[in-house]
């Protein structure tokens, strides 16, 4: 099975050689694909050492599947051209996922939907994909009306510019708390100028601006979140509205859940069948101040934590829920890698 990663040296890409050495994939040959200025540079995978290739030297080797966490722009030019070639992609940002002729997959909820015809595979947005995981099975039992949902994203969801903005920010701060209390000589440059990758300060802040701004006021990855939802849950009469935020934080994104159903529910009954929902851990223990969180539950696991589990009071048939996830994990390379595995199980690549 030769593998191709397409930004193997990105932020998702390292994360996703990591999650095919920890998921024992069957990796006959790696081509780890990068930038032009990265060519040539080393990276490890299974304690052997790979030099970065070329997109043209990676096509004409013909790898069974190719991984592509590149970015959008990076995916609509050079997807096409793999897939010309016989090559299965899996990708990873937001180019094919809303095209009717393309998959949109979470392998828990439709992996029934691929095909060996199916040469570019789509990667849900990161958000999305640990809100359908939750949702879909209570979908099948009360039948979703609607669902508000506000999410509280990491910094590594914009990727590793964003990571530096805040330890920078961090950094400086700290230095002028030192120099402040004498503890270091005022005026000495220990700060260092601060590459942005936000528009605002994201440290001690909050960003409610999450990619760019569309003509009805919402944001494009608040949209990914509505229609992602409907097309991977298969159900167009779904209404989702979303409210995305960035916010100083590691370890994987957060969101604030609220869903009408069409009939009524049991809590119990509720998280039964969350607790039976494959990818999903329920950790709702209130009275003992258990609930998840991103750094202390999700980070680094490829699992979607469920708490806070509750009625809304306000109005008939509505839940409110926690939803925590490792947005580098499951929100991207692993639910990528098992996309692979579901295509080299059933021998449709």
């Amino acid at each position: 099975m030769k593998i191709a990663l397409v930004g193997a040296t990105g932020l998702v890409g390292s994360v996703m050689l990591k999650v095919l050495e920890e998921r024992n994939f069957p990796v006959t040959e790696l081509l780890p694909v990068a930038s032009e200025k990265s060519v040539g540079k080393e990276i490890e995978f299974k304690g052997k050492k790979y030099k970065v290739v070329s997109m043209t030297d990676a096509i004409a080797q013909k790898p069974a599947i190719a991984l592509f966490s590149a970015g959008g722009g990076t995916s609509l030019e050079w997807a096409p051209k793999f897939a010309e070639v016989g090559t299965t992609v899996i990708d990873n940002s937001s180019a094919w996922r809303m095209d009717p002729t393309k998959k949109l997959v979470v392998p828990e909820i439709n992996a029934h939907v691929l095909s060996k015809d199916d040469k570019i595979i789509a990667n849900p947005n990161c958000s999305t994909i640990q809100m359908v995981l939750a949702l879909n099975p209570l979908h099948k039992k009360y039948g979703i009306k609607r669902i508000v949902v506000s999410t509280y994203q990491s910094v590594t969801g914009t990727g590793l510019k964003a990571v530096k903005q805040l330890m920078q920010e961090r950094k400086n701060e700290l230095v002028k708390q030192l120099q402040n209390e004498k503890v270091i000589p005022v005026g000495e440059d220990l700060a260092g100028e601060i590459d942005m990758a936000y528009p605002y300060p994201i440290d001690l802040n909050v960003l409610p601006h999450i990619d760019v701004f569309l003509e009805n006021g919402y944001t494009k990855e608040e949209m990914k979140m509505v229609n992602e939802t409907k097309k991977i849950m298969g159900d167009n009469t779904i209404r989702v509205t979303a409210t995305t935020v960035r916010i100083p934080v590691m370890g994987g994104h957060s969101e604030s859940v609220n869903v009408e159903f069409a009939k009524d529910f049991d809590l119990a009954e509720v998280r039964t069948i969350l607790e039976n929902a494959p990818g999903v851990i329920v950790k709702d223990d209130v009275k003992n101040l258990q609930y998840p969180m991103p750094l202390l539950d999700a980070h680094n696991r490829d699992e979607v934590f469920v708490g806070r589990i509750r009625r809304d009071e306000s109005q008939p048939n509505t839940l409110n829920m926690w939803i925590v996830a490792d947005n580098l994990r499951k929100g991207a390379a692993t639910n990528a890698v098992q996309i692979a595995e579901c295509l080299a199980n059933n021998k449709l690549v």
